[in-house]
């Protein structure tokens, strides 16, 4: 039962590290939130009483990351859980004029 993300900076193929990310329940509740480490990684950070099935919204202030100049300034990522015992992995591939995701493992 856990919630883990990955950053990675595709432009510059590397992790992206100090990306503040927000978990929020759909309706804007934040349920928790953190920075990226140096691996550009954010593991164990949602308080276990907080998740459960639903629908939920990572979001990522990739200005914080990619400076003033970002065209993304946000990435929002809005996602279901129908089986919250099962380990979600939700990464950002970023770079300064795109971004994608995936449920990884």
């Amino acid at each position: 039962m856990s919630l883990s993300t990955h950053v990675l900076d595709t432009a510059r193929g590397m992790p992206a590290p100090g990306v503040p990310v927000r978990l929020e329940l759909a309706d804007g509740t934040v349920l928790a939130s953190g920075v990226t480490d140096g691996d550009g990684r954010l593991r164990d950070w949602v308080p276990d009483p907080a998740w459960g099935a639903g629908a939920y919204r990572l979001i990522f202030d990739t200005a914080a990351y990619l400076g003033s100049e970002a065209f993304f300034t946000e990435v929002i990522i809005a996602f279901v859980v129908r089986e919250p015992e099962r380990h979600y992995h939700v990464p950002l591939l970023l770079s300064p004029y795109g971004y994608t995701t995936y449920r990884g493992s």
